[in-house]
């Protein structure tokens, strides 16, 4: 665990077994999220608890930084609905005519499969969600315990659902009536546990992701307290030490009264607007209707099932056509600093550099366009920044990306 800076509540007996402690309180971080969490994704919302009126911050006992993570991590909180507004700014950088993110090498689309209009349609989970990776999104979430729950995104004209029913996962695209059906994976103790797709993107669990990377290169207090969705929260701020990251700080708004992380903000050092901040705008704490999580086809839908075995012809969880491979993934560093060092996806880098982009086709096109030159004992290769996350990708094949500086990055790839 971080080092706690005092705050006001707190004296100097609390640096008393402090180290055992920290031990304890990293045991219980990792379950002090909803377990279900089903809300958001990499996002920005509203700045609903700073939009009150000045004496609108609720007026609640002091408590330490080190009092309410553990608030967090004894926090049960199984059942839970409400409305949750997301954005992201991570500044990504326009793409050059013709070309999109979707652009798999040789030209195709990823996850697209060779048919027409239909055929190129994807309605899996992991597809629909990268679409929140950047602007401003709503969504309707529902939870009742750990084989309950359901994610809808709301479009102007369209929704787009997520329901895990006990064993049965379902996305649904009105807007192509299309379907998508999975088995949920078994957990570890023979029990089930949530899909990737509906963990790891609420505000709870985004917060919980940030507390395990916490150590003593992190500044850990307690910000006051604000109203978010119409409830009394604290809020808990991080403040990276090390220079080389690109984090400014995450500031997560804890409800007062159950431990629920109900906002999560993470700001960028450079300044400027938050890059990823999800929040709940309504949310209620009460057992969901049991139909919430009902689903059935609708009539004509056309229904794309996900085989257990892998072998689905369409990109199923896990199988993105076109996902680099991440099984050789290897990780420099640690907490705030950390970079993930793979090899590029086929078609990226290999000597695109050097080739340029006529011959390297749309990747070497991305490259040349996209990303600025740099070289070291590694050889050369092109860094591709935004707001937040930076990667190098070598002329070698090799690719290092994390929330740090192109310095840290370029004397990575040199080691």
């Amino acid at each position: 665990m971080a080092r706690i800076e005092p705050t006001h509540g707190t004296d100097g007996a609390a640096d008393a077994g402090e180290g055992a402690r920290r031990a304890h309180g990293r045991r219980k971080a990792v379950r002090y999220a909803v377990p279900v969490a089903v809300a958001g994704v990499a996002a920005a919302s509203i700045g609903i608890g700073t939009a009150l009126a000045s004496s609108g911050d609720p007026d609640l006992p002091k408590i330490s930084a080190q009092d309410l993570i553990a608030k967090m991590a004894k926090s049960d909180t199984q059942q839970l609905s409400g409305t949750v507004k997301v954005t992201t700014d991570l500044g990504l950088p326009s793409l050059p005519s013709g070309l999109s993110l979707g652009d798999a090498p040789g030209g195709g689309k990823a996850g697209h499969g060779s048919g027409g209009k239909d055929a190129g349609a994807d309605t899996s989970p992991q597809a629909k969600l990268t679409e929140l990776a950047s602007g401003t999104h709503t969504l309707r979430v529902a939870a009742d315990g750990p084989d309950k729950q359901r994610l809808s995104i709301v479009e102007r004209a369209a929704e787009y659902s997520m329901i895990r029913n006990g064993g049965q996962v379902w996305a649904y695209d009105s807007k192509s009536n299309t379907v998508h059906h999975s088995t949920a994976p078994k957990g570890a103790h023979g029990g089930k546990e949530a899909p990737q797709e509906l963990r790891g993107a609420s505000p709870q669990e985004l917060a919980k992701k940030t507390l395990d990377a916490v150590d003593d290169s992190t500044s850990v207090t307690v910000d006051g307290t604000a109203k978010v969705a119409g409830r009394d929260a604290y809020q808990l701020v991080l403040k990276p030490k090390a220079a080389e990251t690109t984090v400014g700080a995450v500031r997560i708004a804890v409800d007062a009264k159950n431990g629920v992380p109900l906002k999560f903000t993470l700001s960028p050092k450079g300044g400027g607007k938050a890059v990823v901040d999800a929040a709940f705008t309504k949310v209620d704490f009460g057992k969901p209707g049991a139909d919430t999580f009902d689903f059935k086809p609708p009539k004509g839908a056309k229904v794309t099932e996900d085989k257990a075995d892998g072998k689905e012809h369409k990109a199923g969880p896990g199988k993105d056509a076109g996902a680099p491979d991440l099984s050789g993934m290897n990780v420099l560093g640690k907490s705030w600093t950390s970079i993930a060092e793979l090899k590029a996806p086929g078609g990226v880098g290999s000597g695109a550099g050097a080739k340029g982009a006529k011959d390297a086709g749309p990747a070497g096109a991305l490259l040349d366009s996209l990303g600025s030159k740099v070289s070291g004992s590694f050889g050369s290769g092109h860094v591709f920044s935004t707001r937040l996350v930076n990667a190098l990708v070598t002329d070698d094949g090799k690719v290092y990306a994390g929330a740090v500086t192109k310095d840290a990055l370029i004397k990575a790839a040199s080691k």
